[in-house]
């Protein structure tokens, strides 16, 4: 890929389809009220460095910026061709383009070859793909394109947010929240509310190792590397 392209992938399932018709619809707006990176992603990627960088569901690109920072290039996957737009737009205001290429893509078959990323960034999306073995596939997709010794941040809602009553068990839970554009119109958006437990566990069904589980402003959070990584680096291996 040419930095700063924009390119379409193999067509996507339909449920993709269906989620990038939502956001296309409301990007403009969605992104005005996604300016800046979250906390939890600039600390993972504090002192991180590599050749290449994915940020999967990338929107905006609010996280691809900081991304860029560390690596020599990045990739920005996302479903939803208006937000690929408004990233390409923030990378050039920014001064950033350069070390970016946008793809439009399915997190269930990213458009990355295999063992080649070496620092990720998936947050924010996997709690929006229905059905499990979607979601499982699509975090064995990010487990296919981390390089040995690579890692990658992971996030999705969690039952623990406030906005949720507690719920007995470890299962999470499918919902949806509307987005409410200018006209009033709302634009229904799906939600899988993950259990930090069930979170774990979808994790370790994936083939990607967990090194560091946590819950953070309502979101679960996993520091991952590949399966069967040794941790070459030693540096955020727990125990």
């Amino acid at each position: 890929m040419t930095p700063g392209d924009e390119r379409e992938t193999r067509e996507a399932a339909p449920n993709a389809r269906a989620l990038a018709a939502t956001y296309d619809r409301i990007a403009e707006q969605f992104s005005a009220t996604r300016e800046y990176p979250w906390p939890e992603v600039e600390s993972f990627l504090d002192a991180r460095e590599g050749g290449v960088g994915l940020d999967v569901g990338c929107g905006n690109g609010r996280h691809a910026e900081p991304l860029a920072a560390r690596v020599d290039r990045v990739v920005g996957v996302d479903v939803s061709r208006d937000l690929l737009g408004v990233a390409r737009r923030r990378a050039r205001e920014r001064g950033y383009a350069d070390a970016l290429s946008f793809v439009r893509g399915d997190a269930a078959a990213l458009p990355v070859a295999d063992a080649t990323v070496d620092v990720g960034v998936y947050v924010a999306a996997l709690h929006h793909l229905r059905g499990r073995d979607r979601r499982v596939a699509s975090l064995s997709e990010l487990a296919r394109a981390l390089a040995p010794g690579g890692r990658a941040l992971v996030s999705a809602w969690s039952t623990e947010h406030d906005r949720f009553d507690p719920r007995e068990g470890d299962a999470g839970f499918d919902t949806s929240v509307d987005w409410t554009l200018p006209d009033g119109e709302t634009v229904d958006r799906f939600y899988h509310v993950y259990h930090p437990a069930e979170f774990r566990a979808d994790l370790e069904a994936s083939g990607l190792r967990t090194v560091e589980a946590f819950v953070s402003s309502g979101n679960c959070y996993a520091v991952v590397a590949p399966g069967g990584s040794s941790g070459s680096d030693g540096s955020d291996d727990a125990g």
